[in-house]
């Protein structure tokens, strides 16, 4: 509302008057201070009265002055401005109206967090005769793209799997691959050609029904665009997709991969319709243009609309495996930053992701602990010439690394030390060597101080920064250097002694760890690369997954005992609800499917 524009242009006028307190002044000194004419001040002095902001004492004849006096605290008449920006789900806005607040008060923002935690949650409201039952979901982070092959962060993939569906779906527990929009599927002899038999009558959201040719589409969409994406190992690897009738799709790999099934289970291989089944002219579009702001999926949500950070989905009515409980949900989409406490109105979410509850909380809440977790750890770029062509100077930087320290730095519930990407291996505490015997350790390794350069991706210069304190300590110098995520995926990490990195380890960990191995072939000696590659080639050609397993692990430890890779430490990840929600049923990264959940009264 323009009205508190104006009235906090007034009060920053005379900040050294507080509220009740006199000030003798003139309708054209005002009229000066807010740059506009006699009469429109008058006008605003009488809306400003009407709102109780304000006392105005108008005193007439030469000499006289009127009085002034201020009611309504500027900070309250900020918030309520924040708090209409928002309502018109402008919330970025919002946030960035009070970020330039002169006082940048934090009482303000908090009070401003704790009427927006009521928000949030679940609310049922009549629409006519008919019970509207909504979710509105808070998300600390920036939706680029909708797109399954482009997106690139945990929000962006939460979303699409609401939005989408793949042929096949992993289970619950991570231990079979269940049907989905194909109810059959088989393999040849050769492990190469794979054929699978789409369900009849499953509908996009604009109404037409997935056939064969969208699902052609859709992979062959995925080569085009994301040619060196996530997984482009195992989609690149499809040289002919063909369609016998419109409910058959064979495809032919070039070679065999036991993780290929695996894969499909994951957004990347989501399905979206050919162009030519969408109401957009076919001519007038590429042929693998972006989606990324106008998904159609089969998914039990469609998109509805968005705007200023907020995303509407809408229940899919004809979902091929029945419409969910909730009939909209708003996804809110903020900076990202801290998340909420329980101080700013914890109380009203009804479901949180990855969020520390104080003890108090926890014991008002249900939590879950599910096997997803991310991990930190550090390869070393063994093509830069460089301190770390020395294995001994490799073998000094492990011992500095005191993950003891970093734990206690980073502190929580959810954090542990690493040692493996394989959980049920031992992770025990090593053994703390005594900071002058790590010192000495340094000093014999040939280390001659010079800076070893880490890299990273801004998201995790707290990290970087941490490892950077914990060498100094042991003597050695380590040198940041934050390149974007793009970047990192390039020849810029090459630039660096040391990367820093994340890999999330989930019902998809075979798929990531050979991600993961074959970027750092890019960073090994030829005679490494060389073998690194065939390591990774005998893991895809395991059926088995326990020998899968030991072939993985195997690896790794090759790499742990060279020094070339070193863990840092894992966070587990966590989902608190409220008691009233039922239907909790987690996906991949422990998000909440929201088909799946509903609400006691």
């Amino acid at each position: 509302m323009k009205i508190r524009h104006h009235y906090l242009a007034l009060r920053n006028h005379f900040p050294q008057f507080k509220e009740h307190e006199p000030l003798e002044t003139t309708t054209l000194e005002l009229a000066e201070a807010l740059d506009c004419t006699h009469r429109n001040m008058v006008l605003l002095l009488k809306r400003m009265q009407q709102e109780q902001w304000l006392s105005w004492e108008s005193r007439r004849g030469r000499g006289n002055r009127s009085v002034l006096q201020f009611v309504a605290r500027k900070e309250d008449i900020a918030l309520q401005e924040a708090q209409e920006i928002a309502e018109k789900q402008d919330l970025q806005s919002a946030i960035s109206y009070l970020q330039a607040m002169d006082e940048g008060s934090r009482v303000l923002r908090n009070q401003f967090q704790e009427w927006l935690s009521g928000r949030f949650g679940f609310h049922s409201e009549l629409q006519g005769e008919r019970r509207m039952d909504i979710l509105r979901f808070p998300l600390h982070q920036t939706i680029h793209s909708l797109d399954p092959a482009s997106i690139h962060y945990s929000g962006e993939s939460h979303l699409v799997n609401q939005l989408y569906d793949g042929l096949v779906r992993m289970s619950a527990s991570a231990d079979a691959i269940l049907p989905h929009l194909a109810h059959a599927w088989e393999v040849d002899e050769s492990r190469t050609v794979w054929t699978f038999y789409l369900r009849k009558g499953v509908l996009f959201h604009h109404g037409a029904e997935m056939l064969a040719s969208d699902v052609k589409y859709a992979l062959e969409r995925l080569q085009s665009l994301a040619p060196k994406g996530l997984f482009n190992w195992v989609y690149m690897k499809i040289f002919r997709i063909e369609t016998p009738d419109e409910r058959t799709v064979r495809m032919t790999l070039s070679e065999p991969n036991e993780l290929f099934l695996a894969f499909l289970t994951t957004n990347r291989a989501s399905i979206v319709p050919a162009p030519e089944r969408t109401d957009v002219d076919f001519e007038e579009q590429q042929p693998y243009s972006s989606i990324g702001m106008s998904p159609i999926g089969t998914g039990p949500f469609r998109l509805a609309e968005h705007a200023n950070g907020v995303f509407v989905l809408e229940a899919f009515p004809s979902y091929f495996q029945g419409r969910g409980f909730l009939d909209r949900v708003e996804v809110w989409t903020q900076p990202e930053g801290k998340p909420l406490d329980e101080a700013a109105g914890l109380a009203s979410f009804q479901v949180m992701h990855n969020v520390r509850l104080s003890k108090s909380a926890a014991s008002r809440w249900q939590q879950v602990r599910h096997s997803g977790m991310t991990c930190k750890f550090i390869t070393v770029n063994e093509l830069r010439d460089g301190p770390l062509s020395n294995a001994a100077v490799r073998e000094a930087v492990d011992l500095a690394l005191d993950r003891s320290e970093l734990i206690t730095r980073l502190s929580g519930d959810v954090i542990e030390r690493a040692s493996s990407f394989w959980p049920h291996t031992s992770d025990a505490a090593a053994d703390i060597a005594d900071a002058e015997a790590v010192r000495a350790r340094v000093r014999s390794s040939g280390y001659q101080g010079e800076p070893i350069v880490l890299a990273t991706i801004p998201q995790y210069e707290t990290d970087a920064l941490m490892v950077q304190q914990v060498c100094a300590s042991a003597g050695i110098a380590i040198a940041i250097k934050l390149i974007t995520a793009e970047q990192f995926k390039g020849e810029e990490r090459l630039s660096a002694d040391l990367l820093l990195f994340a890999i999330m380890l989930d019902e998809h960990r075979e798929l990531r760890l050979i991600d993961l191995y074959t970027s750092m072939q890019h960073h090994r000696k030829p005679h490494m690369q060389q073998l690194l590659q065939s390591q990774i080639a005998s893991i895809l050609t395991e059926r088995s997954p326990s020998r899968r397993a030991a072939a993985f692990l195997e690896l790794e430890k090759q790499l742990v005992e060279s020094h070339s890779l070193l863990f840092l430490y894992r966070k587990h990840l966590k989902t608190a609800f409220h008691p009233s929600i039922r239907g909790i049923s987690l996906e991949s990264l422990g998000w909440v499917r929201f088909r799946d959940i509903w609400f006691t009264r």
